[in-house]
């Protein structure tokens, strides 16, 4: 039993193969070759645009497949949502697709596109936001640059996001956000329900889920004095149920705990107040609840 499996090729090919290798699966590729090894032999992976996975995994050319949801929204495609992935090409949080336009331009809202041009790579996504608002548009698809085309080629543009940086380096201010998407990963109807398939799958959404958690967190490990254990309870993140193991001198022990990382600038000189010692930080590959 093999797993055939899309990856994304492009902008988010090598956050992907990060996300996997922290999952526990390792991926090789050389060169320009489009089909990675992995070390897992129930796996056979091919990488393709995000954009073409949705299609091929509803027409069941490949079992599962790591995509956004805005081309899974797209492309129409009739798939299962096993879980959702939340990480982008340089960040950790959504993307979004939005309604641009430049500076300048006398447009406030959907409503007054109404006879306008549109340039996007999105165009059913466009399209289906566009009648939902009952706004009649010419809207036309867009091979690249989108953001160098309004105002001279087009009224408005409907770009993906994760920061906004280049459209204001383009003049453009967003008007309105037409999807927050995230990553998807999604398996073809038919192949989910055989029962070896389905739980090499669920199997690998655990992982990756439990690797897209560990991103955010870290351990932390130190020796503190017995008594001042129920202090900590009171301002320590994740001290509910800490790790506490005994030492040699009893009035001490020593506790590890998982927090987000983002913290962890402000706990540690806390925990020196407190008489905290030998603290030690440590990344972590997966976090399974």
């Amino acid at each position: 039993m093999k797993i055939r499996l899309g990856l994304p090729k492009g902008s988010l090919q090598n956050s992907t193969f990060d996300l996997l290798q922290h999952a526990g699966f390792q991926f090789y590729l050389n060169g320009r070759n489009y089909f990675p090894e992995c070390d897992d032999p129930e796996i056979e992976a091919i990488l393709l645009r995000a954009q073409e996975i949705a299609k091929y995994v509803e027409n069941g050319v490949l079992d599962a497949g790591l995509t956004g949801k805005d081309w899974i929204v797209e492309s129409d495609a009739d798939v299962v949502e096993v879980c959702e992935l939340i990480y982008a090409k340089s960040s950790f949080r959504p993307v979004k697709w939005v309604l641009g336009v430049p500076e300048n331009s006398s447009i406030q809202s959907v409503q007054d596109l109404q006879g306008k041009r549109i340039a996007t790579e999105a165009v059913n996504l466009t399209k289906k936001y566009l009648a939902k608002n009952g706004v009649s548009a010419s809207v036309e698809f867009s091979w690249g640059a989108t953001e160098v085309k309004a105002p001279k080629l087009v009224d408005a543009i409907v770009e993906l996001t994760e920061t906004g940086s280049s459209l204001r380096e383009n003049h453009l201010r967003i008007v309105e956000t037409i999807l927050e998407s995230t990553t998807r990963f999604i398996a073809n109807k038919t192949g989910y329900r055989d029962e070896l398939k389905k739980k090499k799958i669920d199997d690998m959404a655990l992982l990756l889920q439990g690797a897209i958690r560990a991103k955010e967190k870290v351990g932390l490990k130190f020796n503190i004095l017995r008594k001042s254990v129920e202090i900590l309870r009171a301002f320590l993140p994740a001290m509910k149920q800490p790790t506490i193991s005994p030492l040699l001198d009893s009035d001490w022990v020593a506790l590890e705990i998982i927090v987000n990382e983002r913290v962890v600038r402000e706990i540690i000189p806390t925990l020196k107040e407190y008489g905290a010692g030998d603290i030690i930080e440590y990344p972590l590959n997966k976090v399974i609840p």
